[in-house]
């Protein structure tokens, strides 16, 4: 659908104006979205996990700081949630999130996976300038990410920071000149990218980011006193279909959450960077492709 056909659906959940900015910068911030209720339980699910991750090394569910340790637990990301825990799929396929794709994306909707990143206080790691679709090609570009802040969340913690406008600009090469994929924007690329306008999305938990699944997007190490966590689903239009196997064993990859399914493909023009065959490798995080250190390497270190 474009994005006039889906302005002129009345909204379910969002304003009109933020509707509209997200199809004219590829990204919004929306305080208050997720209520209360959500909040206390999803953040009681959430400390369980981090209690259980104190002894947690070499458990996949977990993504691990290379210090991470029993006394002092630094998680970079909860994989999979949805996965993982009923109370994650509950919220992605009946919470707020769904209300905010169907006024995105229209009446048709698709899950495609989740992730709780929780850039943990004193230093966690930084998500370097990157495009998500590299990550997971669809046949179009319907798909989009939204996440919640758990916790309050201001400029000291490093906000999730989008580059506006960028979802129509070029996809951006991932791959370094060995042909290794790194999982973010070559060094050389980024002064051209337009750093400098980034806007930064902070608010109090309860607040929603999206980001299409085309906008640059990244953050800095959070050098404050509290971890940021973030739950993160992302969604597709029903006729946006996935190119690569990526989530086929995922319990919920690419399940209808609302509407029907698409009988016809929809295809973009624009081409779209494939990224490495992760049906014979194990299929890495963000963290560990772009801070270049693995599991094997942090279990020898």
């Amino acid at each position: 659908m474009t994005p006039e056909v889906i302005l002129a659906r009345p909204p379910r959940i969002l304003g009109q104006a933020q509707r509209e900015h997200y199809f004219e910068h590829g990204y919004l911030g929306a305080p208050g979205i997720v209520g209360h209720d959500w909040l206390e339980r999803l953040n009681e699910r959430t400390t369980a996990y981090v209690e259980e991750s104190r002894y947690a090394n070499g458990d996949r569910r977990f993504d691990l700081e290379p210090d991470h340790s029993a006394t002092a637990p630094r998680i970079r990301r909860l994989n999979s949630p949805t996965d993982v825990d009923p109370l994650y799929w509950e919220f992605a396929s009946t919470g707020p999130f769904v209300d905010v794709a169907e006024d995105l994306l229209g009446p048709n909707i698709k899950f495609h996976h989740s992730k709780l990143n929780f850039k943990w206080s004193g230093g966690g790691e930084e998500v370097k300038w990157h495009q998500d679709i590299q990550f997971w090609p669809h046949t179009n570009y319907d798909v989009l990410t939204i996440g919640v802040y758990l916790e309050d969340v201001d400029a000291r913690m490093a906000p999730m920071g989008v580059i506006p406008g960028s979802h129509d600009g070029p996809l951006h090469e991932l791959y370094d000149d060995a042909g290794n994929w790194t999982g973010h924007i070559r060094a050389e690329d980024v002064p051209g990218i337009g750093v400098e306008r980034a806007g930064y999305i902070d608010g109090p938990a309860g607040t929603v980011t999206v980001h299409n699944c085309r906008s640059i997007h990244g953050s800095a190490p959070n050098w404050s006193a509290r971890p940021r966590p973030l739950l993160l689903c992302a969604y597709a239009a029903a006729d946006a279909i996935p190119i690569t196997n990526l989530v086929a064993a995922a319990r919920h990859g690419n399940e209808l959450v609302r509407g029907a399914a698409a009988r016809w493909a929809r295809f973009d023009p624009r081409p779209c960077l494939l990224p490495p065959d992760w049906s014979k490798s194990r299929h890495k995080s963000i963290f560990e492709h772009q801070q270049g250190r693995s599991v094997e390497q942090r279990s020898a270190g």
